[in-house]
């Protein structure tokens, strides 16, 4: 059990990895929102799920490649880059910025011999525009299933089986149907380097971008949350779910203070 004071200190510094992101992103003119868990509670509680231990983010394709770009320059020694180029033995190619003040071991990683950073994390998922389709659809989700399948464990992963090569050749058949975001009738999706999460998005509800609060500060949020948080949930994300299904990541927190 994760001590409260301590997941609440450990927030504290993911949110200070949050504003610097915010600020280098403002500074070069790049796009990204709020998602997932972080996008919920900027919606239900102006700041991170009480029980929440990580941040989500998702950037445009572009941008995304651009940060990757500039990240080395311009990121604060008190953040760690993590992509598979940057760090080996991490098993996934989306980016993590991980903290150098605090570490997290994930329940996956329990008893596990890890090589990787193990900083308190900040996600950031590449986003795809992708022609309305039918048979558009059908393939993301074929494609996002199988990524599933190869990908390694983790929280949402529990299965999964480790094929890095298949996992790769998967996520570029799914970023040929990147379209760009000129187009009227398109869709929003996922990338597929984190297989954690797959949802389809009218554009509408993704731009154009707006701002919410959180933890007191406004931070970039799709145009209409509560159909981004619908597409990507199953359950009634405005009600508190019952504490056995209030998931966390950690099963123990470490501080370099």
């Amino acid at each position: 059990m994760i001590d409260p004071k301590d997941l609440r200190k450990a927030q504290l510094i993911m949110f200070d990895m949050l504003i610097e992101f915010d600020a280098i992103c403002t500074k070069h003119q790049l796009q990204y929102w709020l998602d997932s868990g972080s996008l919920l509670g900027a919606v239900r509680n102006q700041g991170f799920i009480p029980w929440d231990d990580d941040i989500d983010l998702s950037m445009p394709l572009e941008d995304y490649n651009q940060f990757l770009k500039i990240a080395y320059d311009e990121l604060s020694s008190d953040i760690f880059l993590q992509t598979s180029v940057t760090d080996k033995t991490f098993k996934f190619d989306y980016i993590k910025l991980r903290s150098n003040k605090a570490s997290i071991i994930e329940f996956h990683e329990k008893d596990q011999a890890i090589n990787y950073h193990q900083g308190v994390f900040v996600d950031i998922f590449p986003m795809l525009a992708i022609d309305n389709t039918e048979v558009n659809k059908k393939q993301y989700d074929s494609l996002f299933k199988e990524i599933r399948d190869v990908s390694s464990i983790s929280l949402h992963t529990p299965e999964g089986k480790d094929d890095p090569v298949k996992r790769a050749e998967l996520v570029s058949s799914i970023k040929q149907m990147h379209q760009g975001w000129d187009k009227d009738n398109i869709k929003i999706i996922y990338s597929g380097e984190m297989p954690d999460v797959a949802a389809w998005f009218d554009r509408e509800d993704v731009y154009p971008l707006k701002t919410l609060l959180f933890e007191g500060q406004l931070f970039s949020a799709p145009n209409k949350p509560s159909n981004y948080l619908d597409a990507i949930y199953t359950f009634d994300y405005r009600q508190l779910p019952p504490k056995d299904k209030r998931i966390i990541h950690a099963h123990r927190l470490y501080f370099n203070d």
